[in-house]
């Protein structure tokens, strides 16, 4: 009997409900599925999963055992990766989460560079606007614009992000520019609701923070949809430079409030508190370090 080959089928079952879920999961026959569980549950003299003809729940020493058992294996899995990494190169899944835009935009690339010099990984990429579970999800490393404040979770400074005014010509030929940004108060301005404050955009000038009211007739959850109504001539957009593409290189947008400097935002690497960090995972952090402050393009 193998207790590790028990162990996954047991988890698979109880977080899938279903031992045919697991087994599309583990790459296994249903029957060898539902065997390991049988022996695990006649090994352990405990019944695990209460069985139905519509799913599988858990007893309550099944939700004893799935407490603890995942985190078990994955320790054991990253043991066993760190050592024959150590010799042949890093292998195996890792799953990382991200904002949708930013991962777009340069998580994906990023990953991608990353991919180029380790060919024996895989990715999981998850993008999402909200914050995901880590532990929940099987996160392995989550990129967060700002800083998080749950104590379960740990995290790394990659760089920071900031934040550009620009418009259109033909906007700004129509309404002029802003020369102060009290002046936000008068024109139409592009409102992304994913930023924190969208309606108060923040400024600074010689250290000093300055803060403008805006309104208008749009707004998105998505920097890149106000990038685009801004390049369209719909009005004013504060958004992280990331979000640009080629605008201002082309002019189909130009910086407003260059006088002002746009609010910076700490790009982070979060992970889960209280477990050893594999070598792989380490190695994606220090290369996203090094190739954010390569890119240029925050």
């Amino acid at each position: 009997m193998d207790t590790l080959d028990q162990l996954r089928a047991f988890v698979a079952t109880a977080k899938t409900g279903s031992f045919t879920a697991a087994a599309d999961q583990l790459g296994v026959s249903n029957r060898l599925t539902s065997k390991y569980v049988a022996e695990l549950e006649h090994r352990l003299g405990v019944r695990l999963l209460q069985r139905t003809t519509r799913k599988v729940g858990l007893t309550p020493a099944g939700e004893d055992l799935l407490a603890r058992a995942p985190f078990l294996l994955d320790e054991l899995d990253d043991l066993l990766g760190d050592i024959s990494e150590g010799s042949r190169g890093f292998t195996g899944v890792i799953r990382v989460s991200a904002p949708v835009t930013f991962g777009e935009i340069y998580v994906g690339r990023m990953l991608a560079r990353f991919a180029a010099r380790n060919p024996g990984l895989t990715f999981d990429i998850r993008l999402s606007d909200g914050f995901v579970d880590l532990a929940g999800d099987g996160i392995d490393l989550a990129f967060r614009i700002g800083r998080s404040d749950m104590l379960s979770l740990k995290a790394r400074k990659l760089g920071e992000i900031r934040s550009i005014a620009v418009a259109s010509p033909e906007y700004l030929a129509q309404h002029g520019a802003p020369a102060d940004p009290s002046d936000l108060a008068r024109h139409d301005c592009i409102l992304d609701t994913n930023r924190r404050t969208p309606r108060r955009w923040t400024f600074y000038r010689q250290g000093e923070e300055i803060g403008a009211e805006v309104k208008g007739r749009f707004q998105v959850n998505s920097a890149r949809a106000a990038v685009e109504l801004a390049a369209d001539g719909l009005g004013i957009c504060y958004t992280p430079r990331f979000a640009l593409n080629d605008e201002l290189e082309t002019g189909a947008l130009v910086p407003v409030l260059q006088d002002f400097q746009g609010l910076a935002v700490e790009i982070n690497a979060v992970y889960l508190e209280g477990r050893a960090l594999p070598r792989k995972i380490r190695a994606l952090i220090d290369f996203a370090v090094e190739d954010i402050r390569l890119s240029g393009t925050l």
